[in-house]
């Protein structure tokens, strides 16, 4: 499927349409927060969002934390989300 010929607004729906079916899931995100500063944390989707999708993640000494991105973050590679065991890539068809 080549995504450059498909409107935006449609590739983010299907983004979205996608990771709803991942809520409860754990996944592995990484995300560059800028500044040449990637983060990686493990964690659970939660909820999604018309707008943005939040996953729990796990903190040192037993805390959680709840961190929100958009689907735009998706679609520009600033988030990207993976299985954690396998490393396979959670939309394979957007990369």
């Amino acid at each position: 499927m080549n995504i450059f010929k498909i409107p935006r607004t449609e590739i983010v729906d299907r983004i979205r349409s996608d990771l709803e079916c991942f809520v409860g899931t754990k996944m592995k995100l990484r995300a560059n927060i800028g500044r040449c500063k990637i983060v990686e944390r493990e964690g659970v989707l939660e909820e999604t969002h018309p707008n943005l999708f939040v996953v729990r993640v796990e903190e040192k000494k037993n805390r959680s934390r709840r961190v929100s991105y958009s689907y735009a973050d998706v679609l520009t590679k600033t988030v990207e989300l993976t299985h954690p065991q396998s490393g396979e890539k959670i939309l394979p068809w957007l990369h």
